[in-house]
């Protein structure tokens, strides 16, 4: 009764609905092509959505996003370390004088550029009358000091002679003198003589050896006069020897010749031009002697030193050299140096092109990786990367070659470190590398 009762209650309680008034419409299926732009539309914005979550993940956890691709990453290792520096040099000739005018005149060349000649071969003639004239005026002073000189010499033997002849004539006095006081003793001695006229013959005695001793003084001060007279005039002659012989010198250099066997290199003026004292006249290179000029940082000069060995790369050959020299001047942040070839290879030529590698030092056991482009001595941070990440870490770095740079402190072996350019990144403490 009370379930028949209840039943009625929730029937009567119902609200009457539209259900009996829809019918319902079978839908017909949409094409494929529709089904398919659903679909790569879906996909779509769901791979916008991955990559919006991907750059707000890396934005959060990177100041900085870089490809994989644009990175050159090397790694640390432990070996044999060394150190060079290579540069492009200039086959040059190693002797290459050039003759200059002695004086002013006109010059007429005998051979022309690129002539092989030999040495002391006539290359050109200079024609100066002034040097000539002056040749000979001093060449005839010269002539008149010689003149001058003999018949000083001739003065001076008579000077000596006459004094010569007094002091002879003062010694023959002397004898005169002792022989008339012997005859003036045995008349004493008789008492044949007044005492007076033997007194007056010892005092002839003491007078003629008192004329004999000025008479020897004299010409011994007369010698000495006339000799330091004579060597002065010598010393006047052997000056004017001196300038005559430079004047023909000179003279003798108005036919220049070629200081070496080699080739012309090039004739400094015109054929019968007048030229001034010093004008370069021509240059002759010695084709047996070459060397190769190169060009280096400062920052290697100080360590490249005479005597270094080299290595001379021509026409994909290498030659072994040695450095001869390196220049003190520093011109352009450049400094310009020279290697010799140990055994000069034929066929060298003027002005080619090669290139020189000079070894500075070589260690083993050194921490070391490939350097980059702006990876040097003096670089204090490089980025290392840690999976998918590179941080920025203080090394301290040491010597660097042309291919690798040592490892002082800030790393270990076997760390990855990026050596591409990283000016971009503008040092950013950590970068996010991206596959």
């Amino acid at each position: 009764m009370k379930i028949a009762e209840l039943k009625r209650i929730s029937e009567a309680a119902s609200v009457r609905g539209t259900e009996k008034q829809d019918t319902a419409i079978a839908t017909a299926a949409r094409p494929w092509h529709q089904q398919r732009s659903v679909r790569i539309a879906a996909a779509t914005t769901v791979a916008l959505l991955t990559l919006v979550g991907w750059l707000i993940h890396a934005w959060t956890n990177s100041n900085h996003v870089i490809s994989a691709e644009r990175l050159r990453i090397v790694t640390v290792s432990k070996g044999r370390f060394v150190r060079d520096v290579a540069a492009q040099g200039t086959v040059i000739a190693a002797i290459n004088p050039t003759l200059f005018a002695v004086a002013p005149g006109t010059v007429s060349y005998v051979v022309r550029a690129g002539d092989t000649v030999t040495k002391g071969q006539v290359l050109a003639t200079l024609e100066s009358p002034e040097l000539n004239n002056e040749y000979q005026r001093e060449q005839a002073t010269l002539d008149s000091l010689n003149a001058a000189l003999e018949r000083q010499g001739i003065e001076i033997r008579r000077q000596l002679l006459t004094s010569k002849q007094q002091a002879d004539l003062a010694q023959v006095a002397i004898t005169a003198a002792e022989r008339e006081l012997k005859r003036a003793q045995w008349a004493w001695d008789q008492r044949a003589m007044s005492e007076r006229d033997y007194k007056r013959s010892i005092d002839d005695v003491a007078t003629a050896k008192l004329n004999f001793e000025h008479a020897r003084d004299t010409a011994g001060l007369e010698r000495d006069s006339v000799v330091l007279d004579l060597k002065t005039r010598k010393l006047d002659r052997d000056r004017q020897a001196l300038v005559v012989e430079n004047l023909k010198r000179r003279v003798d250099e108005l036919s220049v010749r070629s200081p070496v066997n080699g080739m012309v290199a090039n004739l400094g003026q015109p054929e019968k031009a007048r030229i001034a004292e010093s004008a370069p006249i021509i240059t002759v290179v010695d084709l047996s002697a070459f060397e190769l000029e190169f060009q280096v940082s400062e920052t290697y000069a100080r360590d490249i030193k005479s005597g270094m060995a080299a290595e001379i790369t021509l026409d994909g050959r290498v030659q072994p050299g040695t450095v001869t020299a390196i220049s003190p001047e520093v011109r352009q942040s450049l400094v310009t140096g020279r290697v010799r070839f140990k055994e000069q290879p034929p066929g060298l030529r003027q002005n080619e092109r090669a290139s020189v590698r000079i070894v500075l030092d070589e260690r083993e056991h050194v921490l070391k990786f490939e350097r980059g482009p702006q990876i040097d001595e003096g670089t204090s941070h490089v980025y290392v990367v840690r999976g998918d990440h590179a941080v920025r870490t203080p090394v301290h770095l040491g010597a660097a070659s042309v291919s690798e740079v040592e490892v002082l402190q800030g790393l270990a072996e076997n760390d990855r470190v990026i050596v591409s350019d990283t000016r971009d990144f503008n040092d950013a403490p950590d970068l996010l590398i991206s596959n």
